[in-house]
């Protein structure tokens, strides 16, 4: 049983980056799929594909990376607030990531979303994961 499935999501997602693997396949959940939606429109993943044939649906991620150096579109993920300590922001307090350059998600009352867009619509909520 995994006591914290975003942290293991994120985990999965580095290790398969670290090891240049070109899918990596995760046990899927509401959350991780959008999770894995933001990642794509945001271009840091190539593709992505929900497999729910199995009981425990699948989510296969194909990792994207530069076509010459093999460089990773993803250098870093980091887990922000976790089950022992979260972490809530108002709008006012939306953290950047990378002075903009990286993405933070956040699960507001209006879904799933990056800092950039819940800044303009004033919303706050959990910081999930930074992303850069």
């Amino acid at each position: 049983m995994v006591t914290d499935p975003i942290a293991d999501y994120l985990t999965r997602i580095r290790n398969a980056v670290m090891a240049n693997h070109r899918i990596v396949e995760i046990p899927s959940s509401n959350l991780k799929k959008e999770m894995t939606k933001i990642l794509f429109e945001k271009g840091y993943i190539l593709n992505f594909k929900f497999e729910e044939e199995t009981k425990p649906g699948v989510i296969k991620i194909a990792l994207k990376y530069h076509p010459v150096t093999k460089v990773s579109a993803i250098s870093s993920l980091s887990r922000i607030s976790k089950p022992g300590l979260r972490k809530y922001v108002n709008a006012e307090h939306l953290p950047r990531v990378l002075n903009g350059l990286g993405i933070a998600i956040i699960s507001t009352s209006h879904g799933m979303m990056t800092d950039k867009e819940a800044r303009p619509k004033k919303i706050g909520g959990e910081v999930l994961c930074y992303i850069s």
